[in-house]
């Protein structure tokens, strides 16, 4: 057995059992996929896959406990190589970052740049997508570092630590007269059109239950990912917004918008860093998470990792 046998077992899975997607993703021959799958299950005297004439069908029982082994045998190899890396070169390499939008917009930028001063030999590959995305990327090995708000403490494969606390904040037109309001409800909010998140990203769970919890169905007018995005829309009078409290930062950029604090409707978001667990980290991803909050430091990251205690209070 090999380790091209094992990736090749572990695409077919990721593929959902299609071996010409598999072998399209491996850069290789749909028959040899299929041949070494077959070889390796002669080897270990058990089918890890029910076929249907040559088509996979599912994992057999033997089968998961094969792609359990295979899962720890290839993040052992996945980690040899980092430690080669860690070793060879301490100050040098490739730090990928899986996050949202939101976070590479607004909570990275300054981290980022802070890592390349005291790194300049560390590259930096960011990869955005939706908080599920964050996750599989991160046990999936393309990212060493996941941020996201959503999601991330729903998967058993991932170490999650809490980051930093933050709340959603409503933008409206200056002459809005919701601007003039000292104190505005969720009966308020609902009565105007409203551009806000997708249902998926950026603490969108928690706008939902709100109203949900008072009966109330707000009259969505637009859903993006993207915090400009929706800024934009409002400053056209499509309706009125709802973002997090990064995106409307101090700089001037958003000195046309009224900015209302919506904690006490909405409550407070918990944005999490996640490894996927049993991974080797390289110095500069410790280095990393602690630039991202105070409250994360390499000795609580290290203690998380191997195991002790499943979750740390902010």
């Amino acid at each position: 057995m090999n380790l091209h046998q094992f990736r090749f077992v572990q695409e077919a899975v990721r593929r959902n059992l299609n071996l010409t997607e598999a072998a399209k993703s491996l850069h290789t021959s749909q028959p040899g996929v299929s041949k070494a799958i077959i070889e390796l299950e002669e080897e270990l005297g058990v089918e890890i896959f029910a076929r249907h004439g040559k088509r996979l069908k599912r994992v057999t029982e033997p089968g998961q406990h094969v792609l359990k082994s295979i899962e720890l045998i290839m993040r052992e190899v996945g980690n040899l190589k980092r430690i080669g890396e860690q070793f060879s070169a301490q100050d040098s390499g490739t730090l990928s970052i899986a996050t949202t939008h939101t976070q590479a917009r607004y909570v990275l930028p300054i981290p980022v740049a802070k890592l390349r001063e005291a790194y300049p030999k560390v590259s930096v590959s960011l990869h955005q997508g939706s908080p599920d995305q964050v996750a599989r990327m991160v046990m999936d090995e393309v990212a060493e570092i996941g941020i996201a708000t959503e999601s991330l403490g729903d998967y058993p494969d991932l170490v999650t630590l809490p980051c930093y606390e933050w709340q959603h904040v409503l933008v409206l037109p200056q002459g809005h007269p919701l601007a003039k309001k000292e104190r505005i409800t969720l009966e308020d909010i609902a009565a105007e059109p409203l551009v806000t998140y997708h249902p998926s990203f950026t603490g969108r769970t928690r706008i939902d239950a709100a109203f949900a919890q008072r009966k109330l169905t707000p009259r969505m007018a637009l859903e993006a990912i993207d915090s400009d995005v929706i800024k934009t829309y409002v400053r056209l009078g499509l309706g009125i917004g709802i973002v997090a409290e990064m995106a409307v930062g101090d700089d001037g950029s958003n000195n046309d918008l009224a900015v209302r604090p919506l904690g006490t409707l909405f409550g407070h978001n918990l944005a999490r860093v996640a490894f996927k667990r049993g991974a080797y980290l390289r110095n500069f991803v410790y280095r990393f998470a602690e630039l991202l909050s105070d409250r994360l430091d390499r000795n609580l990251i290290a203690k998380a990792m191997a195991g002790h205690g499943t979750d740390f209070d902010l």
